[in-house]
């Protein structure tokens, strides 16, 4: 399928390997043009020659884009784009009694403000040109909380609601905003997880990573390619009446109906 976005721009952050790189990749393989952001300069550059390799122009800002400071160098690099994908890494694991405030602000500032921050400055520019997309990687947690990952969980709540309401107010101009909400895929994110399994009952990581995939109705993993798939879909001139949604890609592992 043709996705009509061939020559548009976009700026997708923490794009050097996971869930970003595989949206960067399905936006370079559709002939976008990319901006690409993460904190690790070797890493980044390596993905930036591999995408280039899709025949798009690739820029590269190596920076913690939760700070004033690289959000500005990824702000100035960006310019006009006219898709926005936002992801950043997910809070570490831990439980409610040893939270501190200051672990709430670090995840709120990375999964909400940094991703709202975004919105506010490239958001203005799809309006005049009466077309964008943006792209918000979440989390399955959004829908079925995880008690483990309950920073995750209040920070991306935080940022859905703040998607919910204004989604609505920016597609008269032809913007879409949506929420992508990964379960467990094959990503450096999934083994820090299954580690923790490992080092906590004293497991092997084959036999961490098949007790989880077989809480999965897909019985496995998803993958950085298939996410990215359906994140360029919804980036895609065939997506504009989709306004607002939080889509699950976790291989049917929340047990609902809607």
């Amino acid at each position: 399928m043709d996705l009509g976005i061939r020559g548009k721009r976009a700026l997708v952050t923490a794009a050097s390997k996971g869930l970003g790189r595989g949206c960067a990749e399905a936006l370079a393989e559709a002939g976008v043009d990319l901006v690409i952001n993460a904190r690790g300069v070797e890493a980044l550059e390596a993905t930036a020659t591999a995408l280039r390799g899709y025949g798009v122009s690739v820029t590269t800002v190596a920076a913690d884009i939760t700070t004033h400071e690289g959000l500005a160098a990824v702000l100035q690099a960006a310019g006009e784009v006219d898709i926005l994908v936002t992801n950043a890494g997910g809070p570490p694991p831990g439980s409610w009694e040893t939270w501190v405030k200051a672990d709430y602000l670090k995840a709120i500032e990375a999964n909400m403000l940094t991703p709202i921050a975004l919105m506010t400055a490239l958001m203005p520019g799809m309006i005049e040109r009466g077309w964008g997309r943006v792209v918000n990687i979440t989390s399955q947690s959004v829908k079925a909380p995880i008690a483990a990952l309950g920073l995750s969980n209040a920070a991306r709540a935080g940022l859905t609601g703040f998607v919910a309401g204004t989604s609505r107010q920016v597609a008269p101009q032809g913007v879409t905003i949506n929420n992508l909400l990964p379960g467990i895929h094959d990503t450096d994110r999934a083994t820090a997880l299954d580690s923790g399994m490992v080092k906590a009952r004293g497991i092997t990581m084959e036999e961490a990573r098949a007790e989880r995939s077989a809480t999965i109705p897909a019985r496995r993993y998803g993958t950085a390619a298939e996410f990215g798939a359906t994140c360029a879909f919804l980036c895609s001139q065939h997506a504009g009446y989709i306004v607002g949604q939080n889509i699950l890609l976790d291989g049917g592992a929340m047990n609902s109906t809607l």
